[in-house]
């Protein structure tokens, strides 16, 4: 039976070419993933761990407990820290680390870096003593706020060199410091496209609001000393000062996990792609598999009239679906290998450069690249192996093995019509539900719901197809042959266009929820916002006090309004409060009230709906709030508003707020601004300037805010269209897999039609009708299905945002039908070529 599976293999290996394929694309997609995934995380991993070569302990700011009245506060790393670490037994040295928000320009006045990681930070050595982190290639340190050092990475990319002014932001004004050094760093996120500006200690501590404080301090030991042993000293120097001490393995093993965590978010999502693939592929194997043995029913049956047992049998089928899942197994690693190099090399060329490091094929990936080809093949293949174990001896003596039987069809409808019953009632009770609880039953509900329907696909081929029939008459005999063709098998038939069924209704249902989300967002922005523009940071830092000072003084304005954030404590619970300008918020935001009126003055409040529920507050309730720096004040609730994703919580008066902030400056974290003459170009030209033509800072309509909304879930959507290609890909080979094959097992039929009279031409147009109406009928259930899920997500996302409401794409629908038949019509072409080149009279004789 061995020899029998080998030379059954050889003898088809044109007819499993498609199903290799599907295979090795599914492979492919799965060991690439691993390969790309595990080189970034490695190459990231021991860029990082560099950085902390020069460290032996870190110091890191604790935190108080939020209890009673008291709000969390972190601990201030102070000189007085510093000099304690460094007094401390067992340390060498110690030097305090200051970091922040640095967007550097350009010679063109672009970002550098694309916000991935604009940081900044300080310089720490001394006249004579250079920081050992940063060492200068170039130049010397920066001293005073007029002079700044670049790393040589983003010094290149920018085109400065020393002595050049260097554009750049902190948190709103524009700073043009004069570069004085350029240095190397370790620093992972610079090695991956970031840019680093270092200032002298004080400037650095002076630009980020962190005046006589430090983020960390690091310490090394003395020779002789290990690090925790360090690490002890130091907690019994600094007890009950709530600070966090970690040893500088420890910090390379805590950002190895985050490196580790945070690429297993990507490859998760990429393999949940793959598995779709493979998923897709299952079909195409077992469509295979079932025509193979269809047509080799005589053979099959004359094994068994030798003495084969239906072990053997079924065996046998197992054992070339081996022999498939090893050849595709082995070429999809190869191939994947390749996507994982070449997937490192597209991202090191739109500028996220990924550390230097080798191309990581860990035999993790080789096991399971060699498992997943192999196991799905064989499982794919189990089915069909046990329908031809099913074959008596007797089919030998007959030309065809018998049809499904009626018991049989009854049974398959009855089941997917439960299961499919049983999906649909899932998914509309998660429809319910709110929050998180309704996510699991409604996937639990869609996959029951998409088995059912793929169990049901030979029933509803009947009809579906039926409706097809007055198009096809147009095409003459061609059209009823393609017809009557592909009802003829409805398995068959259900199983092709089940693959691109799949990707069709992923494809389609995401398309309605990021279209109706992006819907409701901007409806909401239309709704709550009256200001012309906001202005906010590009990385969404506070923005720098004198931002809203320049807006104030600016000709044209007439209303702004910043929006600060400061904790508070209120009954037991931490409750952020939002400070807004009194006078001028009503110009700026218009928000439904659920009771009383919109009024922020003195000690008066508005609150949204759900903060108001959660506290059972209403229309003039007071409160007790106790602010950051311990002070507390009695409040009024003015009026209670729909709260929305862009503006909820408490609003205060910032005059009333502002005194109670402990930090250093009061920042607001975005502006609202009403101009006298609306939004035009030229307005929103002035703004822009009086900024000082801000790289960092954004000035936005709500046009514009529309538009970066639209952006950012268009790139989404490319994206998953993009993963969800490989499905589709699949799919096709399936449908050239199925036509091909059935094209051979109909060179009798094909022969005498074409003795009949039909040309090559009508031959040739009856094989691609029959593939454009199996494409077609998986791309109607597919599209139908994805609109089905995508109103059901949406009434989850519903009761989150009340301005949701189902858009359906018709444009993107029709689009995706019209792909659909695009599918169907190049699957087609080479079988059709290949039906029409058939000898009619080898045709005719053939079994």
């Amino acid at each position: 039976m061995f020899k029998t599976a080998l030379r059954n293999v050889f003898a088809h290996k044109a007819r499993l070419l498609m199903t290799v394929l599907a295979v090795m694309l599914g492979v492919a997609f799965v060991s690439g993933t691993l390969v790309f995934t595990n080189t970034i995380s490695s190459a990231l991993e021991k860029s990082s761990s560099k950085g902390f070569d020069h460290v032996d302990v870190a110091l890191t700011p604790g935190s108080t407990k939020a209890e009673g009245d008291k709000v969390a506060k972190d601990t201030k790393l102070s000189d007085a820290t510093l000099k304690k670490a460094a007094g401390t037994d067992g340390a060498a040295s110690a030097y305090g680390v200051v970091s922040g928000y640095a967007a550097v320009a350009d010679q063109d006045g672009k970002l550098v870096g694309n916000g991935f990681s604009t940081k900044g930070g300080n310089y720490w050595g001394a006249a004579g003593k250079p920081d050992s982190r940063y060492p200068l290639t170039k130049g010397t340190a920066p001293h005073g706020r007029s002079e700044v050092a670049l790393d040589a990475e983003t010094a290149e990319r920018a085109g400065y060199k020393v002595g050049d002014r260097v554009r750049m932001s902190i948190d709103g004004p524009v700073l043009t410091p004069t570069l004085t050094g350029i240095f190397t760093t370790d620093d992972g996120n610079v090695a991956a496209g970031g840019s680093l500006a270092l200032f002298d200690t004080a400037t650095a501590q002076q630009l980020f609001h962190k005046q006589g404080a430090y983020d960390e301090i690091d310490v090394t030991a003395a020779a002789g000393t290990s690090q925790d042993q360090l690490k002890q000293n130091l907690d019994k120097a600094l007890a009950g000062s709530h600070v966090d001490t970690d040893t500088g393995k420890q910090l390379a093993d805590d950002q190895a996990a985050t490196i580790s965590s945070e690429m297993s978010s990507m490859k998760t999502m990429l393999l949940v792609f793959a598995g779709i693939a493979l998923f897709v592929g299952v079909f195409i194997i077992a469509n295979t598999f079932t025509m193979l043995v269809a047509q080799r029913t005589k053979e099959l049956a004359l094994l068994r009239a030798v003495g084969a047992s239906r072990r053997q049998v079924t065996r046998s089928v197992l054992l070339e679906a081996f022999f498939v899942g090893a050849v595709a197994a082995v070429t999809g690693l190869g191939v994947g290998i390749g996507i994982g190099a070449g997937m490192r090399a597209l991202m090191n060329g739109t500028g996220a450069i990924i550390p230097d490091g080798p191309l990581v094929v860990s035999p993790g990936t080789v096991v399971s690249a060699l498992v997943v080809g192999v196991v799905i093949t064989m499982l794919a293949a189990w089915l069909p192996g046990r329908r031809a174990a099913k074959i008596p001896p007797v089919a030998a003596m007959n030309a065809v093995h018998a049809a499904a039987t009626t018991k049989s069809l009854i049974v398959r409808n009855t089941l997917g019509s439960l299961v499919s019953a049983a999906g649909i009632a899932a998914v509309l009770a998660a429809t319910t539900m709110s929050g998180d609880s309704g996510q699991l039953p409604m996937g639990l509900g869609a996959a029951l719901l998409v088995i059912g329907v793929f169990i049901l696909t030979p029933l509803l081929s009947r009809p579906l197809i039926a409706a097809a029939a007055p198009l096809l008459r147009a095409f003459g005999i061609s059209g009823k042959l393609a017809r009557l063709n592909s009802v003829r098998n409805p398995r068959r038939t259900a199983a092709t266009a089940s693959a691109l069924m799949i990707g069709l209704t992923l494809i389609t249902g995401l398309t309605v929820i990021a279209g109706s989300v992006q819907s409701a967002i901007n409806k909401m922005a239309a709704d709550s916002l009256k200001a012309d523009y906001v202005v906010s940071m590009a990385n969404g830092n506070p923005l720098s006090p004198d931002v809203l000072k320049t807006l104030d003084t600016t000709d044209g304005v007439t209303a702004t309004s910043g929006l600060s954030n400061s904790p508070s404590r209120i009954g037991g619970e931490t409750e952020y409060l939002t400070g807004v300008n009194g006078k001028t918020i009503g110009q700026l935001a218009e928000l439904p009230m659920d009771s009383g009126r919109f009024s922020v003055t003195g000690s008066d409040v508005v609150v949204d709906d759900k903060t108001a529920e959660d506290h059972g507050w209403r229309t003039g309730s007071t409160f007790t709030a106790h602010y950051e720096d311990g002070k507390k004040q009695q409040l009024t609730v003015a009026g209670v508003y729909e709260g929305n994703e862009m503006m909820r919580g408490i609003m205060i008066d910032a005059p009333t707020l502002n005194p109670h902030i402990t930090d250093d400056a009061v920042t607001d974290m975005q502006v609202m601004v009403k101009t006298s003459g609306g939004t035009s170009d030229a307005t929103k030209d002035k703004l822009t300037k009086a900024l000082g033509d801000n790289p960092a800072v954004k000035v936005q309509d709500r046009q514009d805010l529309s538009n970066e909304i639209a952006q950012m879930f268009t790139l989404m959507l490319n994206m998953l269209y993009g993963l969800l290609a490989m499905a589709v890909i699949v799919a096709v080979l399936g449908v050239i897999n199925t036509l091909a094959m059935s094209v051979f097992e109909r060179q009798q039929e094909i022969g005498m039609l074409r003795a009949i009279g039909i040309d090559r031409k009508g031959i040739k147009r009856m094989v691609r009708l029959e593939s454009l109406v199996i494409s077609l009928f998986g791309g109607v259930l597919g599209i139908g299905l994805g609109v089905f899920f995508g109103w059901a997500a949406g009434q989850l996302i519903g009761n989150a945002m009340s301005t949701y409401s189902l858009i359906l794409p018709w444009g993107r629908m029709g689009i995706f039908l019209a792909l659909a038949a695009v599918v169907g019509i190049l699957a087609a072409l080479w079988p059709a070529r290949r039906a029409a080149r058939l000898n009619m009279l080898a045709a005719i004789k053939s079994e």
